[in-house]
């Protein structure tokens, strides 16, 4: 079973938290802090295997976490970072971040990968936050928290040529006829549910992919009957091969297929249609009526297009289609169709955002609020004047002052209320802690100095 189409949900590890130690030594009465920081978060990778070929196993697994950073320690000692996770995909897939709508990557060649969640920067050791004045300090960064992404994966497989046309022409048989690929083959529609590749080795040339794509029918492109789920499959292709049946045996006439496959391959995508095309006359040796024969062959010389005369079933002309299509290859180089978008994982938005929500209570978001608060240690005091001078440095205070904040407004910061007093020479945050059982807000609260 192909699977081509999944949606996961990745994170990376949290940043391991810096220690809070101070340096303990046989006469040495005041050591100073030596607290050592934590481990990065391990970061999530996809990378391509050349042994995956679908997306089957994201239908049993769609969660996927790298490892945490562990936490520093005393003597400067840093924490372990967490491991990185690899996930492995198959060649051709494309991948998206749904929340952004963004294409990230384009995987297409082996060994490619591209970080998607990048890991938790491990937070900083009380010896960082050493100065002069504050000679004892007895608090340290929290690690970083991991990002968590949903994903979308698309596989869009590689083949060198796409067999399209019909229902029925004959194209699993030229597969499974000049290649090792065995496609289910009846006689009835869509025999084939799913596309299949074959290596094609000419006497001549390169070897080559080829693809058998699943029937396409007039209204494909609108998601009639498998073209529509199948018609990216082509997209790839350096060179289509449409399949004709010359004898009409479905009842169908094949000059009107010509034109209604190609219509569909128009309305799908411009630069598909665009492609050098082949058309490939199947199942002469059934042929009695020359008549609409030749009425392709009028067409083909009109539209430029090369016309082989085949039978799939004994042998006839596929010789000679397979060495035209290896030199055909050799002179169109192979491309990246699907253009990632301006997406950096490394760079997480600077931009936080201060909104009103009432007269006299302002909300402050963004990732760089969260990254700070996921630092502080919102149950120490130092921790605490810490969030507040970085929340006076970023402008968030000044962008607060030019909407018109006041002594007694409340200032919600992920949850954490701060109530603002001014007073005549100073401006102070006053702390209510409102969000956590553990201990009463009335414990807690501070007077604390922002300029």
């Amino acid at each position: 079973m192909v699977i081509d189409y999944v949606k996961i949900k990745v994170r990376s590890g949290n940043g391991g938290n810096g220690a809070m130690s101070f340096r303990r030594e046989k006469y040495v009465a005041n050591g100073g802090p030596d607290g050592g920081d934590g481990g990065r978060g391990g970061s999530v990778y996809l990378k391509v295997d050349a042994n995956t070929n679908t997306l089957l196993d994201f239908r049993y697994k769609k969660e996927f976490r790298a490892e945490d950073g562990k936490k520093g320690d005393g003597a400067r000692k840093s924490g372990k970072a967490g491991s990185d996770l690899y996930i492995k995909v198959p060649k051709g897939t494309i991948v998206k971040d749904i929340t952004k709508n963004a294409i990230i990557a384009d995987l297409s060649h082996d060994g490619d990968e591209v970080l998607v969640a990048k890991g938790g920067r491990g937070g900083r050791g009380n010896q960082h936050f050493a100065t002069p004045t504050r000679q004892v300090p007895n608090f340290a960064e929290a690690g970083e928290q991991g990002r968590e992404k949903y994903l979308e994966l698309e596989l869009k497989m590689l083949a060198d040529v796409g067999l399209v046309g019909f229902p029925n022409v004959g194209k699993s048989t030229i597969i499974s006829t000049v290649s090792s690929a065995k496609p289910k083959i009846a006689n009835y529609h869509f025999t084939t549910l799913e596309p299949a590749l074959g290596v094609v080795k000419p006497k001549y040339g390169e070897p080559f992919v080829m693809a058998d794509i699943p029937g396409i029918i007039e209204g494909a492109s609108e998601g009639i009957g498998l073209g529509l789920k199948f018609l990216k499959h082509v997209e790839r292709t350096r060179i289509i091969l449409h399949v004709i049946d010359i004898t009409g045996s479905e009842g169908r006439n094949p000059v009107e297929d010509f034109y209604k496959i190609n219509n569909e391959l128009e309305k799908y995508s411009e630069k598909l249609s665009k492609k050098e095309q082949i058309v490939v006359v199947n199942k002469m040796d059934s042929l009695n009526d020359v008549t609409l024969l030749e009425e392709l062959e009028k067409i083909c010389i009109k539209e430029g297009l090369k016309l082989f005369k085949i039978s799939a079933v004994t042998n006839q002309g596929l010789d000679e289609l397979i060495e035209y299509l290896a030199k055909e290859l050799e002179k169109i180089p192979k491309e990246d169709l699907v253009v990632p978008d301006e997406y950096d994982e490394d760079e997480l938005s600077q931009e936080w955002f201060v909104s009103k929500k009432s007269d006299n209570y302002y909300l402050v978001t963004g990732d760089p609020i969260e990254r700070l608060m996921s630092k502080v240690n919102i149950f120490d005091i130092e921790s605490r004047q810490y969030m507040q001078r970085c929340l006076n440095n970023m402008g968030v205070m000044e962008k607060l002052h030019e909407m018109g904040l006041k002594s007694g407004d409340v200032i919600d910061v992920l949850g954490y209320q701060l109530e603002y007093e001014e007073w005549e020479i100073h401006s102070f945050l006053y702390i209510k802690i409102c969000n956590t059982n553990n201990i009463t807000g009335d414990n807690y609260d501070m007077l604390l100095h922002i300029n």
